[in-house]
């Protein structure tokens, strides 16, 4: 399974199953079969086979799957199964929204640092968490071995900063802002471009209202 290429497609999904099947989980649910599941999620049932057999099946023929190990094997998949420690870049409302978000601390992301370019924040505490000079943030990243650097701030200062953490060990980017950036391979990038949300959601519409 480790030489095979998983599609995006396929990826995209899987977040959505492990919400589901924690919901199921917290009802008290044990087993549930593809069509099941199918019903609940809007998802046809052959695609949720084909979806899990990328990684083995997990569901048994006349039983389906046992909703306990499913949602685990997902969160394995997921790496979600252990602690990612985070920082902001960018202290500032959507930021601040960002880390006072408690589900992530759920899912294992643990917001270890905030950093700014605003003197007036610096001191300022989000989450119990300081917010820090931004020139203090290479260091900080080195020193306590951060994965992941969720920037929100403008474009033209997310391009160089992507630069800095290339260059001080960080494993991943969530980018929040509207540009998209280019780093070493090893560095994952997921670019979020609120806009294009509500863009995709304004065509919807559009295309209801003229049908």
């Amino acid at each position: 399974m480790a030489d095979k290429e998983i599609s995006q497609a396929v990826i995209g999904r899987l977040p959505r199953y492990f919400r589901y099947l924690g919901d199921l989980k917290e009802k008290g649910v044990e087993r549930i079969s593809s069509q099941e599941l199918s019903d609940i999620m809007k998802v046809t049932a052959s695609q949720i086979r084909q979806d899990f057999n990328n990684f083995g099946g997990f569901g048994q023929q006349g039983y389906g799957y046992n909703v306990n190990y499913l949602y685990d094997e997902i969160s394995k998949i997921l790496g979600i199964d252990k602690q990612h420690s985070l920082v902001i870049i960018g202290a500032g409302h959507l930021g601040k929204a960002i880390a006072g978000y408690t589900n992530f601390t759920r899912r294992g992301f643990v917001f270890k640092g905030a950093f700014d370019c605003n003197p007036e924040l610096y001191g300022t505490k989000i989450r119990d968490v300081e917010v820090r000079p931004v020139d203090e943030m290479e260091d900080f990243v080195r020193k306590n071995q951060i994965e992941i650097a969720v920037l929100t701030i403008p474009k033209d200062q997310a391009v160089p900063m992507a630069h800095k953490l290339a260059e001080c060990g960080i494993k991943a980017i969530w980018n929040f802002a509207h540009v998209d950036l280019e780093v070493p391979n090893n560095i994952q990038v997921e670019n979020v471009h609120l806009s294009d949300s509500l863009m995709k959601l304004s065509y919807n519409i559009n295309r209801y209202e003229n049908t």
